[in-house]
């Protein structure tokens, strides 16, 4: 037979009052009373019932991830599972479960978010990605859930976000191909409907016209946040009759399918192309070469996402707090991108 509060308040000699006020951290409850039936709690093996407690609290303690729709993309990119640990780590330190949701397709990611948010499952929600008109965010945003992004929104700048400034580092990762002298640069990019995926086209542009660059449009070369995408790109880079002697790439993962490429072509990285990527995963520093990437701080995004949700939730009247908040990135140097151009005649 479960044990229930009145038998933990029996043998703590206190009242099922009291016992409730101490599974809520009530402030009258004395430190040495909440140590004493917390103690009784764990002897009798009680836990308390969490749907019960969220009835009489109108909370759960509890936050949802919404997962991208590509389940490859998601498990096959270091990415996703650092941003997740960044996200459950905070949450946990905090008292929060978290629970997890994807769709097929944009209908069913809302119709996951609908029923853990108004089934009252989840407090709120932490979306992992941004695109140009997601109909998630227009039901969030307009059914007043609270809800972070990681990433940054066309449609409602004003809503609560974790992001890095992703034009000013794709710019820094060019400028520093152009400081060694490199003229013919490319870009690989991922998803044009994502934000992260324009932004990080953006920089890479500017740089090239603030420097009185070319660029080409077949320089540019779209696809997914995976090695395959990489592999292509190089089949077709590497045939064309002017091609870049040097190339950004918006991921490392995608990195590791040009490498795989240029091998199978018989070229080499720096000689014959030099490399710059995003996230400086763990494996771009053990990559042959080491791989030259910005760091965005991919714990500290979900790390952050975590703590400005649950703050949201806890105080959803207080208006103080920054809406939009910028993770530093860095532009770690190696192997990759080490080799100067040589001057032209």
């Amino acid at each position: 037979m479960a044990v229930t509060i009145k038998d933990v308040a029996k043998k703590a000699g206190v009242s099922p009052s009291t016992v409730s006020r101490v599974l809520s951290n009530h402030p009258r409850i004395s430190a040495e009373t909440s140590r004493k039936v917390k103690s009784i709690m764990d002897q009798l093996g009680y836990h308390p019932n969490i749907m019960a407690k969220s009835l009489v609290s109108k909370t759960t303690n509890s936050i949802c991830i919404m997962l991208p729709k590509s389940a490859e993309e998601l498990f096959s990119n270091f990415f996703f599972m650092e941003l997740i640990r960044g996200i459950v780590t905070q949450a946990s330190r905090l008292g929060y479960d978290v629970l997890i949701s994807s769709g097929a397709n944009e209908k069913e990611e809302v119709e996951g978010v609908s029923r853990l948010l108004n089934g009252r499952r989840v407090d709120g929600v932490i979306l992992l990605y941004s695109r140009k008109d997601d109909p998630v965010i227009d039901f969030l945003y307009e059914g007043g859930h609270p809800f972070v992004l990681i990433g940054r929104s066309e449609q409602y700048p004003d809503i609560l976000s974790v992001d890095n400034d992703n034009v000013q580092a794709s710019y820094d990762a060019t400028k520093h191909l152009i400081s060694l002298g490199h003229e013919r640069i490319g870009f690989v990019s991922g998803p044009p409907e994502l934000i992260v995926s324009q932004d990080r086209l953006k920089g890479y542009l500017d740089a090239l016209h603030d420097s009185g660059l070319e660029s080409r449009a077949e320089w540019i070369v779209e696809g997914d946040f995976l090695q395959d995408s990489g592999y292509r790109a190089m089949s077709f880079f590497m045939n064309l009759p002017d091609r870049p002697t040097a190339i950004v790439l918006i991921d490392d993962v995608v990195s590791f399918g040009v490498l795989r490429g240029l091998h199978e072509l018989g070229y080499s990285v720096p000689n014959d192309l030099c490399l710059v990527s995003f996230n400086n995963i763990p494996l771009s520093e053990l990559s042959t070469p080491p791989l030259s990437s910005i760091d965005i701080g991919i714990y500290n995004l979900g790390y952050t996402a975590s703590q400005v949700l649950i703050q949201a939730i806890k105080n959803s009247d207080d208006s103080s707090y920054r809406k939009r908040h910028i993770i530093p990135h860095r532009l770690m140097i190696r192997e990759s991108s080490m080799y100067n151009m040589p001057k032209q005649k």
